[in-house]
């Protein structure tokens, strides 16, 4: 009968776990990896659409470049706090794109109500 030290089995266990751990962190990386790129992908058709304002365009623009950074720091490493960080930034950002975009548009919708009350005033 082979007998096992406590040592070795506790050690082929830690061993075990930390491969266990790079395999599922590789994984979780390739993961958020893809769903970063599909957000870059958006955010960059949003910066190039002859759709949108110059202005709209260029908020794009900075959102697909932190999402970039975003990406480069998960793929050299994968802290997890840091990157809720960057996302919740990156959040803040999509927000802020979102409320300019209905700003202007309520702008335009009150300059467009005044000036049908003008064109019905003089009517």
């Amino acid at each position: 009968m082979v007998k096992i030290s406590r040592n070795s089995m506790i050690k082929r266990r830690i061993a075990d776990l930390k491969e266990n751990i790079h395999v599922n962190t590789q994984r979780i990386r390739e993961k958020t990896l893809n769903r970063l790129e599909e957000l870059f992908d958006i955010a960059e058709g949003m910066a190039k659409s002859k759709n949108v304002k110059m202005k709209q365009r260029q908020i794009w623009a900075r959102i697909a470049a932190y999402i970039a950074q975003i990406m480069n720091s998960v793929a050299l490493s994968f802290d997890e706090r840091q990157i809720d960080v960057q996302l919740d930034e990156l959040e803040r950002l999509v927000n802020e794109a979102k409320a300019k975009a209905k700003t202007k548009k309520t702008k335009r919708q009150v300059k467009g109500a005044k000036k049908e009350k003008v064109s019905k005033g003089s009517s």
